[in-house]
């Protein structure tokens, strides 16, 4: 247990770091936004503390010495973490605050969120000039730009046909495994799958 605490804790502390360097405060670097990046943040950042440790955890308290177990845990709960941390970006910009608990401050604090990786994929020149004139600036019309790029590339639609797929990928990678128990990690996507916070 000692061990895979302090692995997860390296890990998470590694995402942290990829996040800072590559998004520090006050510097817009747009071409560091890539999915590779954005995957590589997410993964260790959020995916092996949220989703791992606690699956890992109980396998450790139950007995389970099975490496296998442990490799197919640790693959379903990367996929759980990342598909978490895309909606929490989605929600960061499209939630409503009242009900995710907070005004979501992705775009003025430059985070290499899902969203501004998929508009750096989209966008003409003319679109990423309205980037790069306007991310990271804490400033309420600068937002409504790129808020307003968004809605002209659709993203909301990008998300929801990636949750859709992303869904169906780990109901299909969950039922497929033999050697953890399903319901497990079904309960664990029916409870982000579609969440609204």
């Amino acid at each position: 247990m000692l061990e895979l605490f302090h692995d997860v804790t390296y890990q998470t502390s590694c995402g942290q770091l990829i996040d800072l360097i590559t998004a520090p405060i006050g510097k817009v670097d747009l071409s560091k936004y890539t999915i590779e990046t954005y995957m590589r943040i997410v993964t260790y950042k959020t995916a092996f503390y949220t989703f791992y440790l606690p699956a890992a955890s109980a396998m450790h308290l139950c007995g389970v010495t099975d490496a296998a177990a442990f490799a197919t845990a640790r693959e379903i709960c990367i996929r759980l973490g990342q598909f978490f941390q895309i909606q929490d970006d989605y929600l960061d910009c499209y939630g409503a605050p009242e009900v995710i608990g907070k005004v979501g401050t992705d775009i003025e604090d430059n985070k290499c969120s899902w969203l501004v990786v998929q508009a750096m994929t989209r966008c003409n020149d003319e679109q990423r000039k309205i980037v790069e004139l306007n991310y990271g600036q804490n400033d309420p019309a600068k937002v409504a730009a790129i808020k307003a790029l968004y809605k002209e590339l659709d993203l909301e639609s990008v998300f929801k046909t990636y949750e859709e797929k992303s869904y169906q990928e780990l109901s299909a990678l969950i039922a497929g495994q033999k050697v953890l128990p399903k319901a497990l990690f079904m309960e664990m996507l029916a409870k982000i799958y579609k969440r609204s916070k």
